[in-house]
Parts: C-alpha cells; sequence; structure tokens
C-alpha cells in the first residue's frame, strides 16, 4: 500500500557524562542508558511545547463498532491539518496521539494487519504524520502496557479468540503477558510502516517487552525514533515523563512536584481543561495556570506537554480552542525569552528561581547561545515596587523590560539583584531581560577546593561536590547528621556557599498514583569554620532551617577561614517515606570571597 512509503551550550556549561547514572528512584530495570544528549534528540531538547492529543471511540459519545465510529470521524470533518494549525498556536515542536490508550478502546487509528483490538481503514496516524512533517512538527505514538480497562464499560474492545488465532497460540489480551505480547506487535507493525514517525510515548513498561528485549529492538531498528516513558524512569529512554502534578506553591510550579536530575530530558505532561479526553462538556480552561505552568517548565528545562480532547471530528471545543487562539498572541509576546534557552538556577548558571521578598515568585531562562543573556519571568508579582532576587555570582550589567525595551534601574549588594521601576506587570509573566558579565563574581575556582564527609555511598564520593561536574554528586549513605568539610587551601575571605542539591525529588511530601514522595533535601543545618581544620568554635557561624525548594540555595557565611564544615542535622525526608528518608544527594557545592556589587542607571 502506498501508505507505506511515507513517513553547545550544556557541552561548555558542564561536561557531560554519555554513561550518567540516570535512575529517578533508582529503581529502574537494567537497561543501557540513553546517552545524555543523543545527536538525533536535539529536537526535543530544545522542544518547549507538545500537544498532546487523547481521542478514540470512548470519546463521548462513545463507541463499540470501529466502523461506525471511522464513518462518524470522517463525516464530521476530521483533518490532520486543524491539530497541526492548534499546536503551532500552542508553539508546540511536536504531537502525541494516544488512541491506542485502555480507556480509549484501545483503537489504533491506522490501517493494522494485527486482529485484537478496533483498527480503522482509514490512515489517520499517516495523515497526521505528513501533516506534521509539512509544517516541521514531530509526531510521537502513544502506546499503553495497560489491559485491564478492556471492558470497563460492559463492552469487550480486546479480541483474544482474534489475536490467538493469528499468533498460532493460546493468548488472552487481559492479562498483562498476553496484552505485551500484542502491543509488542503493533510496535514492530508501526515501526515497519511509517519510517517517518519520530518516536514512541509509553505509558509504563511491560514486563513481556523487557524480556523480550523491545526498546534494544526499536533502538536497533529505527534509532531516530525517540521514547518516552510516564512516571517512572527507565534509562534506554530519552524522556522521562511527569503526568498531572498538582498542590505545589505555587500551583503552577510544575517542577516542585517532578524528580528529573538534569541533564536528563523531563517533560510535564497536564490537561488544560480538567479531562484527557472529550467527555461530553465545554470545560472552562485555566488560562493563567496553563500558560505560568509552561513558563515555570521552561524555567526547569522541562517540556510541556499540553492534554487538549478533541470531539470525534477533531475539533477542539470551543473553550479550549479559544484558549490556543489566546495563547498563540500571548506566547508570541514572550517567545523570544522561552526560545533557545535552559532554565537558570540550575547547571546553566542564572539567577536563583522561586519565592522573593515581598510575596512574589520567579523562574528563570538561559540563552544557550549566549549565556550571558538571561530572562527573568515574574510569575507572582511582589507586593511591593521592587523585584530581589539572588545573584548567584552574577554582574550584572543591563536590565530592561523584554517586551518593551525600557531599561530598568538597579543594584547588586550583598548577593542580591534589586530591580527597581517596573511599571508595566503582565497578568501572567512579567519578564526582564538581563545582561550579565561571564559568570563567576568572587567564585573559588573548584579545583582550589577538596571536600571530605563522615560518610558516603559507595561510589558517590565528597569529591564530587567539588569536580566541577554537576551529573556526579555525593551521596551521604543514608547517614544523617552528616558533615561535609571543605578546605580552599589558605585562609580567605568567604561570603556564602552555593548549594546545589540533586533535584531527584520533590519539594514536598505527597503521594502520586499510590506512591509517597517526599523531599530528599537539607533541612537543619549548622555551619562552623576552622583555620587549620582541628579547632571549629563551639558556635556556628550560620544555622537555621534551609529551605526545600528546586534550584541553588545559598548559606550566607561572611567569615575569614580555610575550612568550612557543613553539619546537616535533619533532612525534610519523613521516616514514613523510606524511599526519601536519609537520603542526601548533593551534586555540587559553590564557594565564593565575595559578592557582586554595583548599580546601573537607566
Amino acid at each position: 500500500m502506498s501508505a507505506l512509503s511515507r513517513r553547545s551550550f550544556l557541552a561548555s556549561a558542564v561536561a557531560v557524562s554519555s554513561a550518567l547514572t540516570l535512575g529517578g528512584l533508582d529503581s529502574a530495570p537494567a537497561h543501557a542508558a540513553a546517552p545524555a544528549h543523543h545527536p538525533g534528540r536535539a529536537w526535543l531538547r530544545d522542544a518547549r511545547v507538545g500537544l498532546f492529543l487523547h481521542w478514540g471511540m470512548r470519546t463521548v459519545p462513545e463507541y463499540t463498532d470501529v466502523e461506525a465510529w471511522e464513518a462518524r470521524v470522517t463525516g464530521d470533518g476530521w483533518s490532520a491539518d486543524y491539530w497541526i494549525d492548534e499546536a503551532v498556536k500552542l508553539h508546540a515542536s511536536y504531537l502525541v496521539l494516544a488512541s491506542f490508550h485502555s480507556r480509549l478502546g484501545y483503537a489504533r487509528t491506522w490501517p493494522s494487519r494485527i486482529p485484537g483490538s478496533p483498527r480503522t481503514r482509514r490512515d489517520f496516524l499517516g495523515e497526521l504524520i505528513d501533516a506534521a512533517r509539512a509544517k516541521g512538527l514531530k509526531v510521537i505514538l502513544y502506546m499503553t502496557d495497560d489491559p485491564q480497562w478492556h471492558d470497563e464499560t460492559g463492552h469487550e474492545y480486546l479480541d483474544s479468540a482474534a489475536y490467538s488465532a493469528y499468533k498460532g497460540q493460546s493468548v488472552d489480551l487481559a492479562t498483562r503477558d498476553g496484552f505485551g505480547m500484542f502491543s509488542y506487535d503493533n510496535f514492530v507493525e508501526v515501526m515497519a510502516d511509517y519510517p517517518d514517525l519520530d518516536g514512541f510515548w509509553i505509558d509504563n513498561d511491560n514486563a513481556y517487552w523487557e524480556r523480550s528485549g523491545l526498546y534494544e529492538r526499536i533502538r536497533r531498528e529505527r534509532p531516530h525514533m525517540t521514547l518516552s516513558n510516564n512516571n517512572e524512569d527507565t534509562p534506554i529512554m530519552d524522556m522521562v515523563s511527569h503526568e498531572q502534578k498538582s498542590g505545589m506553591l505555587p500551583d503552577y510550579d510544575y517542577a516542585a512536584a517532578t524528580w528529573t536530575p538534569l541533564p536528563r530530558l523531563a517533560e510535564g505532561c497536564f490537561t488544560v481543561a480538567g479531562r484527557w479526553w472529550y467527555n461530553g462538556t465545554d470545560n472552562a480552561v485555566d488560562q493563567a495556570l496553563t500558560l505560568r505552568r509552561i513558563i515555570s517548565n521552561c524555567g526547569a528545562s522541562t517540556r510541556s506537554l499540553v492534554a487538549e480532547g478533541a470531539q470525534h471530528g477533531g475539533r477542539f471545543p470551543a473553550r479550549t480552542e479559544a484558549f490556543n487562539n489566546a495563547a498563540r498572541t500571548w506566547l508570541d509576546g514572550v517567545w523570544g525569552s522561552l526560545r533557545g534557552t535552559e532554565g537558570g538556577g540550575y547547571l546553566y548558571g542564572g539567577l536563583q528561581p522561586g519565592w522573593i521578598p515581598d510575596g512574589g515568585f520567579v523562574t528563570v531562562t538561559v540563552a544557550k547561545d549566549d549565556p550571558s543573556t538571561q530572562y527573568l519571568h515574574i510569575t507572582t508579582r511582589p507586593s511591593g515596587g521592587a523585584v530581589k532576587v539572588r545573584d548567584n555570582a552574577h554582574t550584572v550589567r543591563r536590565v530592561e523590560d523584554f517586551r518593551t525595551g525600557h531599561r530598568l534601574a538597579f543594584e547588586q549588594r550583598d548577593g542580591y539583584l534589586t530591580v527597581s521601576g517596573v511599571t508595566r506587570w503582565d497578568a501572567y509573566d512579567t519578564v526582564l531581560k538581563i545582561r550579565t558579565a561571564p559568570r563567576g563574581t568572587g567564585l573559588i575556582p573548584s579545583a582550589e577546593i577538596t571536600a571530605s564527609a563522615t560518610s558516603t555511598a559507595s561510589g558517590f564520593p565528597a569529591a564530587n561536590l567539588v569536580d566541577g561536574d554537576f551529573t556526579t554528586y555525593w551521596d551521604a549513605g543514608d547517614t544523617i547528621p552528616v558533615s561535609v568539610t571543605l578546605d580552599v587551601g589558605k585562609v580567605w575571605p568567604l561570603a556564602y556557599l552555593a548549594l546545589h542539591q540533586r533535584e531527584w525529588s520533590p519539594t514536598q511530601n505527597r503521594e502520586t498514583f499510590g506512591r509517597k514522595e517526599d523531599s530528599a533535601r537539607i533541612k537543619d543545618y549548622r555551619v562552623f569554620v576552622s583555620d587549620d581544620g582541628v579547632t571549629w568554635g563551639q558556635e556556628p557561624v550560620a544555622a537555621g532551617v534551609l529551605e526545600s525548594a528546586k534550584g541553588v540555595r545559598f548559606i550566607d557565611l561572611g567569615v575569614r577561614c580555610r575550612f568550612v564544615r557543613l553539619d546537616v542535622d535533619s533532612t525534610w525526608a519523613a521516616e514514613t517515606v523510606p524511599a526519601y528518608y536519609h537520603k542526601l544527594r548533593i551534586d555540587h557545592i559553590g564557594m565564593a570571597t565575595h559578592f557582586p556589587g554595583r548599580a546601573g542607571r537607566v
């Protein structure tokens, strides 16, 4: 059939290993790890938004006969171009089609030759791939591992007898292994028939796939195809997706609930109208929440997979379509501060993200082609007139309103950048463009610091804290309290410590998909100093509770010494969450002799 013929910034910022330890919970099965920077995945690393399309036979009104459903879809005017145009409004780089879904009737919207679940005669998947390629977008196919909803409504959507006859053996598709065999065959068929497909979005692993080497086969036969996994970190996958997080403060700070350390690719997938697929109602869209989530995710180098449920004919409900129209105009206005950037406050440098004085909240993006340019996104406005944010060793040269180019007055003092004179506040994101000198003001080179610890896990030594590589880390070996001692070689003035804790846990106690999670970050701490490494004094020079938050955190010192000892007396995770309790990991500790300091005039 004719359809079958279709179809350097980081390297300079951090030394990246291509054989990283990538487990989000360190519990992934033993697969070969995907390279952190696969050359064929540059498009995915650059992507900021994707469009998640849940659409199938159980879209309301539900169908049980695939031929009747296909006739309805075609009769209602389904066109792949409509979905592509809506994706472009969202500035999406890719679309994920979810029709072979456990609760949408397991419909394969392509003319599969494999019996076992509904399949269309019309090649909707092929049409979508062609339409996307014409506009420079990518298409990823959703694949489920889950047979449990095969007869949820009383209608049986899986045909074990037909598939058994096809395989020449008895196969029960309602079992995990039986469905794993069936879906494995579908992966293979799709790879063969759609070589222009850009990858698979996999809704959790199936043991049959793993035993049968499915992912390795995809790598061999279609090395250009990307693999994404939902809610777990399987090392062979290119990206980890984090589904429908909520309960954060602020509510749009999606990264606070994720657990994927950079430079691992991560994605947040969430609905805009409360449901993954169209449920027969024109649900309202929380425009502020959705747009701020996109901004917040960009500030954590996380893609946003925005889920919109289409009606049978492909069109989105009126309120969703209206949101897309509004998003197009609004995103146009800020896109220059998001495109070609990485999140600031992590391993890419940049100002500190998070809560700021007077109740404001900010996220930061850093230009990949020019790290001296970064963007401060004020997504919650402070109550006062000034914006005060930690400068993270950046000497600021110029501040301006991103949208207007109007220059703003600023001051740097005691580790903070304070910007005044902001008069145009956007409803969702006031963006300031920040120009800086090359980063490093006051920072002591890592090569001049040595580190030791009272406890360390095998293979994760304290030396990793000061090796200049954010992809390696120190592990305290499940021991709290614990002490880290830093030696700068001679007596120096020391202004502060900059802590980059490993971003492998959320920032708060939570339960998601039946899994208890908590923050593994430092809570109670004390800092002692010494000139000889023997005499430390009886009182700490700094002590307190460290905020449980993503991105770099600071402990100010203001002392002269050679040795600094950080005593971690407790971490945030509760004892009732053993996967995170007393499991402290730190990527890097920076030390600085002084703060940047200057004032800028308009």
